[in-house]
């Protein structure tokens, strides 16, 4: 009769449960055959089991072994099913006798050792554990604060092997992992950075204020030195703290990738993922022989930041405007399909002109016009009509620079995003939608102006040349602006600034 395990293996941010069956073959010579379509990583379990199982003490069944990981037509990818495969060869010829097998699921990487090493994805494992009615799950104890965090699952980390069987076979007096999940979470929501650091810069602040209150795009276009890396790190800063939900659906990206720490819990604060300008379309969208997920997910919850945009392959930024607009990433190659979500804030920052120095009025452009157009261009249309705010940021002067840090720190920033993101979770009846998602059906509903206010964006298409796209995304920041101020309508000082957030179509082409 088959001895059983249970396991599970990933399928995107989710996973899914895997039997793992072990059974005698017909051949005589003494070898084991993995099926159900597993990767190399799997195929190497055979030896890696083995070798472990010898060196903790027990023995290898004799003769050929057979394992099958069911569903069997899935592929099955990674170490994490040695831990199980060694459990169920252990079964087999009666050397453990695993009363409490059935209850639990195991993943965990084998050493040669039997020591068990740490895996990607404990966190999904663990959410699909509880969905299935498993009683706990067995994983390394590399894992097991990634793991306890969700709520109604025993969870019981492993150092080695012989651990591992304690526990199936109920000798173990070892009971469940505990977490504090409220002062876990608390201490992660600390970051260094503030707000208040950024000298000057206050128009930009302004900007940033009104990007996060109403979670529009942003492009931010300055010198070379002028503090738009240090301004963009900060944003995530000011926008309203993760909720345990939406840090568990960030955790689940980051643990997929393989990002998170020896004895991380959870990511409680907002991402900020600043890729260089050679990244690859794969790495930024994700895929890959794994399909792992890219930079645009991992940024999810967050802010993606693109510095010297420009500089990016213009085929690779193109692959942004799906994820954008769907808020998630659907990745299809010939080994299967997965979805990754991509909900963030896309922040670019870019020079005036190839010398960096266009709009600076102490440092003199040497770039012909023919050099600033071509840079410009650089630069899709569909891919600029995603960035709702356009911000100069200009050089910061001396006094600036020596004088003590002044202004409103991020908590008091991020308090009046809070309060603007409550107007629209009103609005909209849901936390997840903001002004930046309105539809067209929308936008008319809730973006009425008046006949002085209609004027003066006349006025400005006119003077300006601003396109219909242009025209739609003004009233977006106009309304976010309102929200700031707590106004219920669209006021002419709420257009007038929106206006100034496009002085940049123009010489961007727009």
């Amino acid at each position: 009769m088959p001895a059983k395990m249970f396991s599970a293996a990933l399928h995107g941010i989710d996973a899914y449960v895997v039997e793992v069956e072990s059974d005698r073959g017909f051949q005589a010579r003494q070898e084991m055959v993995i099926l159900g379509l597993p990767d190399a990583a799997v195929k190497e379990s055979r030896d890696r089991v083995r070798t472990a199982l010898e060196n903790c003490g027990y023995e290898f069944p004799l003769g050929q072994v057979v394992t099958n990981l069911a569903p069997a037509d899935t592929r099955k990818e990674g170490p994490s099913f040695d831990l199980p495969i060694a459990l169920a060869c252990l079964q087999l010829d009666g050397q453990v006798v695993a009363t409490e097998a059935g209850k639990f699921m195991a993943v965990g990487e084998l050493a040669l050792d039997g020591r068990v090493r740490p895996i990607r994805g404990c966190l999904s494992i663990a959410l699909t554990c509880r969905r299935e009615g498993f009683r706990g799950l067995i994983l390394p104890k590399a894992n097991a604060d990634e793991a306890a965090v969700v709520d109604g699952l025993e969870v019981y980390p492993v150092e080695t092997l012989t651990e591992a069987v304690g526990i199936i076979t109920g000798q173990s007096g070892v009971g469940p992992y505990q977490l504090d999940l409220e002062k876990v979470f608390g201490e992660a929501s600390h970051t260094d950075m503030d707000f208040k650091d950024v000298r000057g810069q206050e128009q930009v602040k302004r900007a940033l204020l009104v990007a996060a209150g109403g979670s529009h795009n942003c492009l931010m276009l300055g010198p070379p030195g002028s503090g738009k890396t240090m301004l963009a790190k900060r944003l995530s800063t000011i926008l309203p703290q993760l909720t345990l939900e939406e840090s568990l659906e960030t955790t689940r990206v980051h643990s997929v990738a393989g990002l998170l720490d020896s004895g991380q819990s959870l990511v409680a604060v907002r991402p900020f993922r600043a890729p260089h300008h050679t990244v690859s379309d794969i790495a930024l969208i994700g895929g890959g022989t794994a399909l792992r997920p890219g930079e645009v997910s991992l940024a999810h919850k967050g802010v993606l930041f693109l510095d010297e945009l420009p500089e990016f392959n213009r085929k690779t930024l193109e692959v942004l405007r799906q994820p954008l607009e769907a808020g998630k990433i659907t990745i299809s190659r010939a080994s299967g399909t997965v979805e990754y979500p991509s909900e963030i804030m896309l922040v670019g920052a870019m020079n005036p002109c190839p010398c960096g120095f266009y709009t600076d009025p102490k440092k003199q452009c040497n770039c012909s016009e023919n050099q600033i157009k071509n840079y410009m261009s650089k630069i899709s249309g569909p891919l600029l009509d995603r960035f709702d705010i356009h911000v100069e940021v200009p050089a910061v002067n001396y006094d600036d620079l020596a004088s003590e840090p002044t202004g409103d720190t991020s908590e008091q920033f991020r308090g009046r995003v809070f309060g603007s993101r409550q107007v629209q979770a009103k609005r909209f009846g849901s936390t997840a939608r903001t002004n930046a998602h309105m539809t067209g059906k929308e936008v008319d509903r809730f973006c009425k102006v008046d006949e002085e206010c209609s004027s003066l964006l006349r006025h400005a298409m006119d003077e300006m040349g601003l396109s219909a796209r242009a025209y739609t995304r003004i009233l977006k920041v106009s309304r976010t602006i309102a929200d700031l101020d707590g106004a219920a309508d669209i006021k002419l000082e709420h257009l007038t600034e929106a206006i100034q957030y496009r002085s940049l179509d123009r010489l961007l082409g727009n």
